[in-house]
């Protein structure tokens, strides 16, 4: 092979290479702590998972993407937006198909199952007096598809909630996983080991 093929096929892979890592770089998760508590009636909180408009009503939060509400202290229903909706299943421990409760590190994306439904502590696994993750999709500015998941902390019925978090990737068409949080025991350990390491160098 010439040494000017081998250097054209160089800065090739090196441009390919670069391409990737600007992508990568553009990938990124938005982050919003929105803490709204959402009323046990027929209306909830309507919510614009990008402009973080929200409200009432679909007026007070123009081109809104979910829609958690409810009137019953066992069930929470939930709307979303043309293109969009929650992601189904048995959650944790749940024994029929409903907007589930997700495990950390659930993948949110183009594999997952999305509809408009109910959730429960049977159906779709919710846990009372917990933070529980769920997953969305909705249509975004650009017109196109992205995912996301949500912190949904229940109190001591499924009437009792607020929306404490939200996550999406920036970049459509690009799965989400949900962060896992440590085990208590976990966290007790990570101490240990951080004090451990400060002894040592003492």
């Amino acid at each position: 092979m010439r040494i000017s093929n081998r250097f054209e096929k160089h800065i090739v892979a090196a441009a390919a290479v670069a391409m990737g890592a600007a992508a990568a770089a553009n990938a990124a998760v938005v982050t919003w702590n929105c803490n709204l508590v959402i009323p046990n009636n027929i209306d909830g909180v309507y919510v614009n998972v990008e402009t973080q408009a929200n409200g009432s009503d679909a007026a007070h939060a123009i081109g809104w993407d979910i829609n958690p509400y409810g009137t019953s202290t066992t069930t929470m229903s939930w709307f979303g937006a043309a293109g969009g909706g929650c992601v189904t299943g048995l959650g944790q421990g749940g024994t029929s198909v409903a907007v589930a409760s997700l495990s950390g590190g659930t993948v949110v994306g183009s594999g997952s199952t999305f509809g408009n439904t109910a959730s429960s502590v049977t159906a779709g696994g919710w846990m009372l007096n917990a933070a529980n993750n769920f997953g969305f999709r909705f249509l975004g500015g650009d017109g196109l598809t992205h995912y996301g998941y949500g912190i949904m902390t229940v109190g001591a019925t499924m009437g009792v909630r607020t929306l404490t978090s939200l996550f999406y990737e920036n970049v459509a068409a690009t799965s989400i996983t949900i962060a896992a949080v440590p085990a208590p025991g976990a966290i007790a350990l990570l101490g240990l080991a951080g004090f451990a390491a400060r002894r040592r160098r003492s």
